[in-house]
C-alpha cells in the first residue's frame, strides 16, 4: 500500500514537471520584422536604413513583428566597428553600447509597440565608424534583428531642410516686411487711375504735378506692374506659410498664424499708410517697382500684354468707378440737378455735429442781466453787429434770457432802463441743444422759425458729485449755412478768412450746344497761363442762385442758367483783391471811384468794403453778397445809380436797344474801397453782352454765325450788324478796345 502511494506520488511529480516544461516550451520567442523612427525631432533622422542621432538625444522607435509580449528585457543594442560580425552575442558589446533602452516596451497592439532610446556616449575609442545593431533575445541567444543600424552623429550633421530657430524667426520677420513693402508699392502706384493722374498733372499744385510727372512713365504699363507686384506678394505669402509650418510643426497653427500676420502687417497696415500718404510715397518707390518688374519679367510681361489686348484698360481701373465719375461730372455741370442739391445741402450735415461748428462760450458776445441800457451799453450792442445777445446771471455759462436788438427800438438811453425790464417784457424763449445733435437735425429746427440761435450744452459727469449740464457755446443758422456752402458769410462784424475747401476735380469743358464747328464761344474757355482762383462749388452755386434770383439783369429770362454758370467759372470773372494794411488808401483797394467811368459789375463774395456816397460823404460798410455797378452793364454814362441794391426794372429794356452796345461807360456817384481781403465776381459789359448773345443763340432754332475775334472774345454778328456802315463797325471796335483796357 505504501509502495503504491509512493509510486503514485512519483507519477504525479513527473506529470507536473512535464506540464510546466511544456508550457514554457510552448511560449515562442519575439520576432522583430522591422522598425520605424517615430516622430523625429530636431537632428534625429533616418536615411538609407541608418538612424543618426547626436549625443544626448532621446527618440522613440516603433517595432513591428510577432510575439512582442515576451518577458522583458528582450531588446538591446550592440556596437561594432565597420562591417564586423554580429556583435549581439557578446555581453560586453551590449553593455558598452551608446544606445540604451530606457523604460519598458509599450505595446499598442499585437504586432507593434514603442521603445524609448537614449544616446549615451560610452566608448569613443577605436578606429572606423561605429554602428549599432538592434539585438533581440531569441530563446537564450541574442541576435541582430534585420539590416537596420544606428549610429551616433558626432559632427551633428543636420537634414538638408533643417533651419535653426533663430534663422526661422529672422526669415519670417524679413518676409513680412518685404510683403508689406510690396503691398505699399502696389497701393501707392495703382491707387490712381491714369485719368486721375492726368488731372493731378494738369490741375494740381506744383508738388503734385512733379509727383504725377514721375509716376506717369511707370503708370503707363499698369497691367505689367500689377501682375509683377501681385505675383511677388503671393509668392511671399506662400513662403511665409511654409516657414511657419516648419517653425510650429502644425498645419492648423501655421495657417492661422500666417493669416493673422498677413492680414495685420502685410495688408491692413499698408492700406492705412497709403490712404493718407500713398501719393507722397509713390515717387520714392518707383525704383523698387522697376526692380520687381525686371525680376518677374518672363511671367508678368507676357501676361500684362495679354491683359492690355484683352481688356484695353488697366485692371486697377474699375468700370463702375469710371461710370460713377462720369455721372458725377455731368451732374456737377448742371447746378440745379437733384444730385447737387442733395449733396451740397445735406452731404456733410449727416456726419457733423453742432459741437464741430459752434462758437465757444469765451468768444461769444454776452451781457450780464444786471446791465443798464444806457448810452454806453447800447452803443456796445450796436457796434457788436449781432442781432441776438445772450443775457447771463453771475457767470457766463448761466444764460437766462436773450435780447433781440429790435427790442431796443423804443428804448431811450437816457432812461437807463435795466436789462431785466426789457428781457422780462419780451420773454424770448431759449433754445437748448446737446452737443451731439447732427447738423441736418439742427437745420430742420432752425427752419421751423422758433429761433435762429441755440445754446449748446452737454452732460458733464466727470469727477465726484452729480452730473450737470455744461454750456459749451452758441450755434446759429448762419453757422449751419456756412458749413453747407463751405465758406464764410461775412457781415459788418466778421473778418475775411481763407478756408481750404474740398472741391471736385475740374471736368472737361463741355460746349453749351453742339450745333456746329463754327459755333464756339471762346468767352467760356479759360485762357492759358492765367492763374485760377480756387472757389468751392458750394460758393459758386450760391453765387449762381443769388444772381439769377436777386439781380434782374442775370435772371433766367435774359441769361440762361448754363451760360451764367460758365461765365462765373471764367478766371477773369472770379477775382481777388489783397488788402495791404500798411497802405490802406492804395489805388488797388478802390473798386469804384466817384465820377470815374467804369464798365463792369461787381458782386462781393467775401470780405468787407467801405462805401462813400453823396455830396455829404456818407460812409457805411457792406459785406458779402452786395453788388455794385448794375447800370454799367447797359446804361449810358449820363445816368448815375446809387449803390443801394434795387429790384426795380429799368424804364426800358436795354437788351432790345441799339444803345446797349454803346462804348460809353458808366460813372458812379459813389466810392467803394476794400477794408479786408476780397473775393468778388467782376463782369465787364462785353462779357455780359456776350453771355446775353450766347443765351439767345441757345434759344434760337437757327442761330447766326459766330466768329472768333482776334482778342479771344466772341461777338455775335447778326444781319443787322452786317448791314451797318463803317461808323457802326468802328464804334464796335472802340468798344472792344475799351473793354479790354478796363478788363
Amino acid at each position: 500500500m505504501v509502495a503504491s502511494l509512493a509510486g503514485l506520488r512519483f507519477l504525479l511529480m513527473i506529470l507536473l514537471f512535464c506540464g510546466i516544461r511544456y508550457g514554457a516550451c510552448s511560449q515562442e520567442a519575439p520576432q522583430v520584422l522591422g522598425l520605424r523612427l517615430e516622430d523625429p525631432a530636431g537632428p534625429v533622422c533616418m536615411k538609407n536604413r541608418i538612424i543618426s542621432a547626436p549625443e544626448g538625444a532621446t527618440f522613440k522607435l516603433r517595432l513591428f513583428g510577432a510575439n512582442l509580449n515576451g518577458s522583458w528585457p528582450w531588446v538591446a543594442f550592440a556596437g561594432a566597428v565597420g562591417d564586423a560580425a554580429d556583435p549581439c552575442a557578446e555581453e560586453s558589446n551590449r553593455q558598452e553600447s551608446d544606445f540604451q533602452v530606457t523604460g519598458d516596451f509599450d505595446p499598442d497592439g499585437n504586432h507593434s509597440g514603442l521603445l524609448t532610446v537614449e544616446v549615451r556616449r560610452k566608448n569613443s575609442s577605436g578606429s572606423g565608424q561605429r554602428f549599432h545593431h538592434l539585438c533581440v533575445l531569441s530563446g537564450e541567444k541574442w541576435a541582430s534583428a534585420g539590416p537596420d543600424r544606428l549610429r551616433v552623429n558626432t559632427d551633428r550633421c543636420l537634414p538638408a531642410d533643417y533651419i535653426p530657430p533663430w534663422c526661422l524667426a529672422v526669415l519670417i520677420v524679413l518676409l513680412l516686411l518685404v510683403c508689406a513693402v510690396l503691398r505699399t508699392v502696389n497701393l501707392s502706384l495703382l491707387w490712381l487711375d491714369p485719368v486721375e493722374l492726368y488731372v493731378l498733372h494738369s490741375c494740381g499744385s506744383e508738388e503734385e504735378k512733379r509727383a504725377a510727372k514721375r509716376l506717369e512713365p511707370i503708370r503707363r504699363r499698369g497691367n505689367f506692374l500689377a501682375c509683377s507686384l501681385l505675383f511677388l506678394c503671393v509668392l511671399g505669402h506662400s513662403v511665409l506659410g511654409v516657414l511657419l509650418y516648419q517653425a510650429l510643426g502644425s498645419i492648423v497653427s501655421a495657417v492661422f498664424t500666417s493669416g493673422l500676420l498677413i492680414f495685420f502687417l502685410a495688408e491692413l497696415a499698408p492700406h492705412i499708410v497709403c490712404s493718407g500718404y500713398g501719393f507722397q510715397l509713390a515717387p520714392a518707390l518707383t525704383w523698387l517697382a522697376q526692380v520687381c518688374m525686371v525680376l518677374t519679367c518672363p511671367l508678368s510681361c507676357p501676361l500684362g500684354l495679354i491683359l492690355d489686348l484683352g481688356l484695353r484698360r488697366d485692371i486697377s481701373t474699375c468700370g463702375i468707378r469710371e461710370r460713377a465719375m462720369e455721372m458725377i461730372r455731368s451732374s456737377i455741370n448742371d447746378p440745379y440737378s437733384e444730385f447737387v442739391k442733395e449733396e451740397f445741402s445735406r452731404g456733410m450735415l449727416r456726419t457733423k455735429t453742432v459741437e464741430d461748428i459752434l462758437t465757444p462760450l469765451k468768444d461769444c458776445f454776452m451781457l450780464a442781466s444786471s446791465a443798464i441800457l444806457d448810452f454806453s451799453t447800447m452803443s456796445e450792442i450796436m457796434q457788436s453787429g449781432y442781432t441776438r445777445v445772450p443775457i447771463y446771471e453771475e457767470e457766463r455759462s448761466n444764460i437766462v434770457e436773450i435780447l433781440y436788438v429790435k427790442d431796443l427800438a423804443l428804448v431811450d438811453p437816457e432812461d437807463c432802463t435795466p436789462m431785466t425790464t426789457i428781457t422780462k417784457f419780451y420773454n424770448h424763449p431759449l433754445h437748448f441743444v446737446f452737443n451731439d445733435t447732427k447738423l441736418d437735425a439742427m437745420l430742420e429746427e432752425f427752419k421751423k422759425g422758433n429761433s435762429h440761435m441755440a445754446i449748446v450744452q452737454k452732460v458733464n459727469n466727470e469727477g465726484e458729485g452729480d452730473p450737470f449740464y455744461e454750456v459749451l457755446g452758441l450755434v446759429t443758422l448762419e453757422d449751419v449755412i456756412e458749413e453747407i456752402i463751405k465758406s464764410e458769410i461775412l457781415d459788418e462784424s466778421d473778418g475775411y478768412l481763407d478756408r481750404k475747401v474740398k472741391r471736385p476735380l475740374a471736368s472737361l469743358e463741355i460746349p453749351l450746344e453742339p450745333r456746329g464747328s463754327h459755333e464756339e464761344f471762346s468767352l467760356f474757355k479759360p485762357p492759358e497761363g492765367e492763374p485760377k482762383i480756387r472757389t468751392s462749388p458750394q460758393l459758386l452755386l450760391a453765387t449762381h442762385r443769388f444772381l439769377s434770383r436777386e439781380v434782374e439783369h442775370f435772371s433766367p429770362a435774359r441769361v440762361s442758367e448754363k451760360v451764367l454758370f460758365h461765365l462765373l467759372r471764367h478766371p477773369s470773372v472770379n477775382q481777388e483783391v489783397h488788402f495791404d494794411p500798411s497802405n490802406r488808401l492804395s489805388p488797388a483797394h478802390y473798386l469804384y471811384t466817384r465820377n470815374h467811368p467804369v464798365d463792369y459789375f461787381i458782386l462781393l463774395l467775401q470780405g468787407r468794403v467801405e462805401v462813400e456816397i453823396g455830396k455829404e460823404g456818407l460812409k457805411f460798410e457792406n459785406g458779402a453778397f452786395t453788388y455794385y455797378g448794375v447800370s454799367a452793364l447797359t446804361l449810358p454814362s449820363s445816368v448815375h445809380q446809387s449803390p443801394v441794391m434795387t429790384q426795380r426794372p429799368p424804364p426800358r429794356d436795354p437788351f432790345e436797344s441799339a444803345d446797349a452796345t454803346s462804348p460809353s461807360s458808366y460813372c458812379p456817384d459813389y466810392t467803394v474801397r476794400a477794408l479786408t481781403d476780397l473775393q468778388l465776381i467782376r463782369v465787364t459789359r462785353l462779357q455780359y453782352l456776350n453771355a446775353l448773345m450766347a443765351s439767345r443763340v441757345g434759344q434760337s432754332p437757327d442761330p447766326p454765325e459766330i466768329k472768333i475775334l482776334p482778342n479771344s472774345q466772341t461777338k455775335l454778328l447778326n444781319d443787322r450788324n452786317t448791314t451797318q456802315g463803317s461808323t457802326s463797325g468802328s464804334r464796335a471796335q472802340e468798344s472792344c478796345t475799351e473793354e479790354e483796357a478796363h478788363g
